[in-house]
């Protein structure tokens, strides 16, 4: 949907009673929205002396929570300044299609919120932003094309999905040479006295050319617990807070036992690879990230558990789609988990299986069909045996769970 230009500049031409040359520029409005029913096996219900309880659900859910595409409407504009540069922004809002709340923690505009120049070598913005890993690396992921947030890697640890956006940021993004695009990102952390206190930076790079795709993606990001995982507006703002989630009690699921019990790190270190090779209608992808949680034991969380050092994680993907009909698309893939833990402690190993099906009615409808199961092993990050965590869903209150997720997505 087009907006007509703005006639501030034609009124202050006219009052000022001299020539005004005008530059071009365009107002978009988009969205999507995306519905759908899940159920989803085993889901904590809370925990007694005996141990934690659960049962089966069937829920109504957002596409941000248990699909592939989060809801969202947005704007974004374009003005040509001459000379070959460019005025651009983007203003994105994610909403629960269930109820009409604002995602991303109340954020009204939570999704992305910038404003930069562009011209033909690239282009710099400023304002709450996608970080390099998700640029160049999530479009490998099955997650992001058919199996969504419920195939993320265990609890989206390496943030492929986009769980997390980037506050206070600079970002340069390249223009495309040839099929590489590269790019970085710097956001500021604000404290008085300390250039590097709650800092956070990413690089990434890829490349599209005949068959082959690769990318790459670095995140490092200082005092994780606030500058990070703590970027919504319903976050905690203090040290005493823990923004990646919580043990839960006797009434109240867990929240992201994976590495929740991690917030205490000084910082944390996320690489990201990944490549895909089309062949006829097939396309094979493989990724890997590590990702680290640093200096376990700082001041930037707590830590309940009295974390030191550093703990780890290692998530490995092989997916395969293929295009049955112009419309009509299958996937598969498998996800590896090994979480290294820290002081000899919080190992597990979680593997995950999808399979999907999305079949497009028209070029801005389509239904989906998306299975998810998961097995834990080990030991999670709250120091208990490992219980399985669907990304987007309540963890299980054992070690196996899965999700089952029938869903529209509409554009416009």
């Amino acid at each position: 949907m087009k907006f007509g230009k703005l006639s501030i500049a034609a009124a202050v031409s006219a009052l000022a009673g001299t020539p005004f040359a005008y530059a071009q520029s365009s107002v978009t409005l988009y969205g999507v929205i995306d519905a759908g029913i899940n159920y989803t096996s085993n889901v904590q219900t809370g925990r007694t002396a005996s141990g934690l309880h659960g049962a089966d659900q069937y829920s109504f859910q957002d596409g941000a929570t248990g699909g592939i595409r989060g809801s969202r409407w947005g704007l974004k504009g374009v003005e040509d300044l001459g000379g070959g540069l460019k005025a651009i922004f983007v203003l994105e809002n994610g909403f629960g299609i269930g109820n009409g709340t604002l995602a991303q923690g109340g954020a009204e505009f939570g999704r992305q919120a910038y404003v930069g120049l562009q011209n033909p070598y690239g282009s710099v913005t400023l304002g709450r932003q996608y970080d390099s890993v998700v640029d160049y690396t999530q479009l490998f992921q099955s997650g992001a094309i058919w199996a969504g947030y419920l195939g993320a890697h265990a609890g989206d640890v390496d943030n492929t999905l986009n769980t997390r956006r980037i506050n206070n940021a600079i970002k340069f993004a390249s223009a495309d040479y040839h099929g590489v695009k590269f790019g970085g990102l710097y956001s500021f952390g604000g404290v008085p006295g300390s250039i590097g206190h709650n800092q956070v930076w990413s690089l990434g790079a890829s490349y599209y050319g005949g068959p082959f795709g690769l990318g790459v993606g670095y995140l490092n990001a200082r005092n994780p617990n606030l500058s990070f995982y703590g970027t919504n507006p319903n976050a905690g703002t203090t040290a005493a807070s823990n923004n990646l989630g919580g043990l839960g009690s006797a009434t109240t699921p867990e929240s992201n036992p994976i590495y929740a019990g991690y917030a205490s790190a000084s910082t944390t270190q996320i690489i990201s690879a990944a490549g895909s090779y089309q062949l006829g209608s097939a396309t094979f992808g493989v990724n890997y990230s590590n990702v680290q949680f640093r200096g376990l034991g700082s001041n930037s969380g707590p830590n309940p558990f009295g974390y030191s050092g550093n703990a780890s994680f290692d998530n490995i993907e092989a997916n395969f789609r293929y295009q049955i009909t112009p419309a009509w698309l299958g996937g598969l893939a498998y996800v590896y988990t090994h979480a290294g833990g820290a002081d000899d402690r919080g190992v597990a190993i979680y593997h995950q299986v999808q399979a999907g099906t999305d079949y497009f009615l028209s070029k801005r409808t389509d239904t989906y069909l998306i299975v998810v199961y998961q097995h834990a092993s080990g030991t999670d990050s709250f120091g208990q045996p490992a219980v399985a965590y669907i990304t987007g869903q309540t963890p299980s209150a054992s070690n196996h769970q899965i999700a089952v997720r029938v869903g529209i997505t509409h554009r416009f």
